[in-house]
Order: structure tokens, then sequence, then C-alpha cells
């Protein structure tokens, strides 16, 4: 099976790789220049475009619309024990968005990182 890539959009792409490979257990893939990178964690790469630059993430579209990071969308990841990952950034100083939520299929909880762009942190109902 191929690997799924989700482009986030960041203010600062170095902050976004010390955040995503520190914390979040990501590999840096790729690095050809200072306003983009390819991380991946399994198989789901991560590809960081800041929010200027050269390349096509940070382009203005159609109509002067310009790409910027935040919003709710974000992509999942999957975690043996949610309880000892959020104490883990918490101590970190990583920002939650949330508290542990219990849902009807698990537990999660939502991050930011450090542009603003959530992440899912979710542990299957046992």
């Amino acid at each position: 099976m191929a690997k799924s890539s989700v482009r986030y959009i960041v203010n600062d792409v170095d902050t976004a790789v010390s955040f995503y490979t520190k914390q979040l257990d990501f590999h840096l893939d790729l690095r050809p220049d200072p306003t983009f990178a390819i991380l991946s964690r399994g198989d789901l790469q991560l590809f960081l475009s800041a929010t200027s630059g050269p390349g096509g993430g940070s382009q203005t579209l159609p109509g002067g619309r310009r790409p910027e990071p935040g919003g709710w969308n974000r992509f999942v990841l999957i975690v043996d024990n949610l309880e000892r990952e959020v104490e883990r950034l918490r101590s970190a100083g990583v920002a939650l968005r949330s508290d542990v939520i219990v849902g009807v299929g698990g537990t999660q909880i939502l991050l930011d990182d450090p542009s603003g762009n959530p992440v899912e942190l979710f542990e299957y109902r046992k």
C-alpha cells in the first residue's frame, strides 16, 4: 500500500520539523529548501510548506486567497496509551486544544503544532 500524504502550511518550517520529530516521532525524509520539508511516520508522509517562498504550497490562489495554517481538519496518530502521551506532551509544553475526549470508538485529544495546525492522538477503546 502506498503512503498517504498530508500537507500542512506552517509559519516556520524549522520549528515545525523540530516539533514533529521531537514530540511526535516523525522522521525527516527530505529538506530540499528552507521553506519545505517531508517527514514520515509509518505510512504517513507530512509535507510542511512555509507560508511564503518559491514552493507551490505557498502560492496565492486565484482570487487572492493565500494558504495559512490552522483550521480543524487534521490527521490522526494512533497511540497505545493516550494518558501517558498527554502527560509527556504537557511536560514538554505542547499546546493542547482539548482535554481527553471520550468518543464512541475510543479516547482522543487535540493538540496544536507550533503554527496552530491540529493533530489528533487517538487510543482505540479496549
